[in-house]
């Protein structure tokens, strides 16, 4: 199955190329919390539908309520997609930016198994990789203490 995902995750990324944004452009806004090398290797898409697997087998596994939920933003890999009318919200954009270093940091087959595992335990709002976004893009919203945030994920993971 998460051969099947990643498959399709690349296949996305791909098809949406074109319409990828350099993060780079949050330089000043997230100064302190993501290196300016970091930013310019990751990417966003601004989506009228983020898009997301549909496999029967991933319903199957009791994910069906995550394919269904209405999300603002979704990251694969290094690329985000984010919803129009939260295209200038930073802290959406902070939130994914988060995901794009745990995908980074525990690669592709990890991240998806630890994702989909946490979310089959204890859903999408206790699963710990949500939790550590949620509580960093909280941080920075509340112009809490600037922590260099790949760092940070590279050594809590």
């Amino acid at each position: 199955m998460l051969e099947q995902i990643e498959n399709w995750i690349d296949s996305t990324n791909l098809k949406y190329s074109s319409q990828k944004v350099s993060c780079d452009k949050f330089s000043n806004e997230f100064d302190g919390f993501y290196p300016t090398e970091f930013l310019k290797n990751a990417y966003y898409v601004v989506v009228e539908q983020i898009p997301k697997p549909d496999f029967v087998g991933l319903r199957e596994m009791g994910l069906g309520d995550f394919v269904d939920m209405d999300a603002a933003g979704i990251t694969y890999k290094n690329t985000y997609y984010i919803l129009p009318h939260v295209a200038t919200n930073l802290r959406v954009h902070f939130h994914e930016l988060v995901h794009v270093a745990q995908w980074l940091e525990l690669g592709a087959d990890a991240f998806m198994h630890r994702y989909i595992s946490e979310i089959q335990r204890v859903g999408y709002h206790h699963a710990p990789l949500e939790k550590m976004a949620y509580a960093l893009d909280e941080q920075f919203a509340s112009r809490g203490k600037k922590i260099d945030v790949p760092k940070y994920v590279s050594h809590t993971l």
